[in-house]
C-alpha cells in the first residue's frame, strides 16, 4: 500500500477507523498510525477524540475506536 491509497480511501469515505483501514489494506496499525500521523502534519486528516461514534454499528466500545477524518 502507498500513501495515495489511504488518501483516496479516506478522501472518499470522509472518515475511518484504524482498525478497519488495517483490515482494508492488510497493513499493520502502527505503520498505518505513521502514515496517519504524516496526513495529520499536513492538515489533510485528523484524529477524532476517543468516544466518538463512528456512525457503523452499535456492537463496539467507542473509546477504543481510533478514528480519523478526512479534512477538506
Amino acid at each position: 500500500m502507498i500513501m495515495s491509497d489511504l488518501t483516496s480511501h479516506l478522501r472518499s469515505q470522509g472518515r475511518a477507523a484504524l482498525r478497519d483501514l488495517s483490515y482494508r489494506f492488510d497493513t499493520d496499525p502502527e505503520a498505518l498510525r505513521g502514515m496517519l500521523e504524516l496526513l495529520e502534519r499536513k492538515g489533510r486528516v485528523r484524529k477524532l477524540p476517543g468516544g466518538t461514534p463512528c456512525s457503523g454499528c452499535s456492537s463496539c466500545d467507542p473509546v477504543a475506536i481510533e478514528l480519523y477524518e478526512w479534512v477538506d
